[in-house]
């Protein structure tokens, strides 16, 4: 063999070696996530929908909160409109308006009597001037001209008039068939009967209620992933168990096929150890069915998927758990730390506000105005189409007088829904006392069965190795070594059992303290 070919058959060698020694290492180092249950649990909180959702619940109570401090501070609004009009506003009637533009017309029509006594008397004075001496054609001239003056002065001044009521007349003239306003009101609130002030509180606890449901729900994912994450171990166990199990009948069989062969042993024993072998088989088939949905639903609840292969870091633990002392029981703690309770008090204190709420219906309610309007055409300097605008403040007083009872009865149907809640805070006070009373028992009774359990465990070890010793020397037959192969393999399923009990009395007593972390 040359060199070259050493060195490949060197490789193989070692290549050999290694894909064996890779088949001997532990299966979860290779291809599998090692869980431990705090690591569960945190998967579980940051993938939980319900707990996204308790979330945005959360941060929408908060934003309610802050929306209901506003009312105590004033808002601004700006208001504009148009409206065009089939009609416009006359202020002058129409007897008026067909009078004032013939006003100088209708003035000197009611002067002609005074203006021909004028003339008259104009006519007198030449004639005593002609007696005076002065010419009667230099008088007549002068009397024509004084004549013609008053007549041309009369008509001037009735055009004039004319004149002055036509520009009345326009004057006064609306033409409000489009109009336009605006204005930029402020208001503050002074009191409004304690509606603000309901108001505010009721968020207050909408907020308080939103954080208890939260809390409730992370209770509840930590309970759930508790749960899934005990019972996978559990069931690890007992596939464990149930593998070592079949192990011993396998070995039983096989001896008793022997002792068939050498005639020391009949069929029918052969027959029984191997309905064992056949029980045994289903048992781990069973058990092997069940930790595969129990892992699917442990990783459904990480947020993993369903597929995902998973080792637990307590699989491999000798003892699930150990014998503890038992809790004393604490009601007050939990009527202090549930949830729950504080919800149907955050019921109770909500239900109190709204009464306070419909009561402020029948209070008086003041507020403060200011602003500024515009309005176009506007009648500040005369009649004028062009936008003009003012400032002004006042108070704005609301007092209800009549409502036909309406808002006592409302105050009334309230009042009853807060005694409906304040008696299911009572029976939620009681049902969790109890709760608390059943599970700290149940905690002494878990780890009275745990140390019973373990005690069985030494006597099933010491029954088997007995049975085991005989059964080589013959003097005891499979039956027997059958019986106590079925009893050791009970106790240590009653161990198991035993321990996860106790896992779950200290999650289900730790859940109904309120204390789950």
């Amino acid at each position: 063999m040359n060199k070259e070919t050493r060195r490949t058959a060197g490789g193989v060698t070692v290549g050999a070696l290694t894909l064996c020694l890779l088949a001997l290492l532990p299966l979860p180092a290779w291809g599998q996530r090692l869980l431990t249950l705090d690591s569960c649990r945190a998967m579980a909180l940051r993938n939980n929908k319900q707990m996204r959702v308790a979330a945005v619940k959360q941060d929408v109570a908060a934003n309610v909160r802050k929306a209901a401090r506003t009312k105590y501070l004033p808002h601004v609004s700006a208001v504009g409109t148009y409206e065009h009009t089939s009609r416009e506003v006359s202020l002058l009637n129409e007897t008026q308006k067909s009078t004032l533009p013939n006003m100088g017309t209708g003035t000197m029509a009611a002067l002609q009597p005074h203006m021909e006594g004028v003339g008259q008397a104009l006519q007198q004075l030449g004639g005593t001037f002609v007696k005076l001496g002065i010419p009667a054609s230099d008088v007549q001239q002068m009397m024509g001209g004084m004549q013609t003056q008053l007549t041309d002065g009369s008509k001037a001044l009735a055009a004039q008039l004319n004149g002055i009521g036509q520009n009345i007349v326009d004057a006064l003239h609306t033409d409000t068939r489009n109009l336009w306003a605006g204005s930029i009101l402020l208001t503050q609130p002074v009191f409004m009967g304690g509606a603000i002030v309901a108001m505010n509180k009721m968020a207050d606890i909408g907020e308080q209620m939103t954080e208890n449901s939260a809390e409730a729900r992370r209770q509840a994912t930590l309970y759930n992933i508790d749960h899934a994450y005990w019972q996978v171990v559990s069931l690890t166990h007992k596939k464990k168990l149930a593998e070592s199990y079949l192990e011993l009948v396998k070995k039983l069989d096989s001896d008793v096929a022997k002792m068939i062969e050498e005639g020391v042993a009949t069929k029918s024993e052969g027959l029984s150890v191997s309905v064992k072998v056949n029980e045994a088989e289903m048992a781990l088939t069973q058990v092997d069915d069940g930790l595969v949905l129990s892992k699917m639903l442990l990783c459904q609840l990480c947020g993993l998927n369903v597929n995902e292969q998973i080792t637990l870091a307590d699989e491999e633990s000798e003892n699930i758990a150990v014998v503890q002392l038992t809790p004393q029981l604490d009601v007050e703690m939990a009527v202090q730390n549930r949830p729950e309770l504080k919800m149907l008090q955050n019921t109770v204190d909500l239900s109190r506000q709204t009464t306070n709420l419909l009561k402020a219906g029948n209070l008086p309610q003041l507020a403060l105005t200011g602003g500024y309007a515009v309005s176009n055409p506007n009648t500040f300097n005369g009649f004028q189409k062009k936008f003009g605008g003012f400032w002004h403040v006042g108070l704005l007083l609301r007092v209800p007088i009549w409502n036909w009872g309406d808002v006592k009865y409302k105050v009334r149907a309230s009042k009853g829904a807060t005694a409906i809640a304040g008696l299911e805070l009572e029976e939620a006070r009681e049902m969790i006392e109890l709760q608390v009373n059943q599970n700290t028992f149940r905690v002494g009774e878990a780890n009275k069965k745990l140390a019973m359990a373990q005690a069985n465990i030494a006597r099933a070890d010491e029954n088997l190795r007995t049975a085991n010793l005989g059964f080589s020397e013959g003097v005891i037959s499979s039956t027997v070594v059958l019986e106590a192969q079925t009893s050791w393999l009970q106790a240590q399923s009653q161990k198991i059992d035993a321990e996860i009990d106790v896992k779950f009395s200290q999650v289900e007593l730790q859940k109904s303290l309120g204390t789950l972390e």
